[in-house]
């Protein structure tokens, strides 16, 4: 793939192709799922500007996997931007051995995390908030990929690596918090607004 120019205006009044060429509306639920995990990938970019916030081994542990796991983002787009039936030979595409690859990561990352006793609050590092947010954003392009895939013959494939990643995103927000030596903020449902006193 070669890029020379930026703009093309193609998509000026409301449409766009798809990598086989075909002419979709831009709010196409096709369109709105690649068009969100280019958005998770952009989040994932951002985690990856905090990993200083770890020790060195740490660190470049998790950017390696958050590398890794950006090049997976962009083969799930570019599968969902193709039609299956228009795929090409040797398409690269997100698939069982990416989801068991995922397991192992977080098995090998919850090895030495104490058990969760409560639900947790996003923060008490900027990496942990932003790797919660990468969650949040990872669940919204599953449930929009779980709507496409009911109204199109897509990778299944797809569903199961976006609800597997969330996952990882969840536990590598936990496993930063444990690298930092940083404690995790815990729910308190006794600590809502009503209970503070505003001066």
């Amino acid at each position: 793939m070669r890029i020379t120019k930026v703009y093309t205006r193609t998509g000026d009044k409301g449409t766009t192709r798809l990598a086989d060429g075909s002419e979709v509306p831009k709010n196409s639920l096709r369109l709105e799922s690649y068009g969100t995990v280019d958005e998770l990938n952009s989040c994932v970019g951002v985690c990856r500007q905090f990993i200083d916030e770890l020790p060195l081994k740490s660190a470049t542990s998790l950017d390696q996997w958050l590398e890794a796991i950006q090049n997976d983002l962009f083969n799930l787009g570019g599968d969902l931007a193709t039609p299956i039936e228009k795929r090409w030979p040797q398409m690269i595409i997100v698939g069982k051995e990416e989801v068991i690859a995922l397991e192992k990561l977080m098995d090998t990352c919850q090895e030495n995390i104490p058990p969760l006793k409560d639900f947790v609050l996003p923060g008490g590092t900027k990496l942990n908030a932003f790797l919660h947010s990468a969650r949040t954003v990872c669940r919204r392009t599953e449930r929009v990929v779980v709507s496409l895939s009911l109204q199109e013959n897509i990778n299944p494939q797809a569903v199961i690596y976006l609800n597997r990643l969330s996952d990882l995103f969840f536990v590598l927000s936990r496993w930063v918090q444990f690298k930092a030596n940083k404690v995790e903020i815990l729910w308190d449902k006794t600590k809502g607004i009503k209970n503070l006193i505003i001066e």
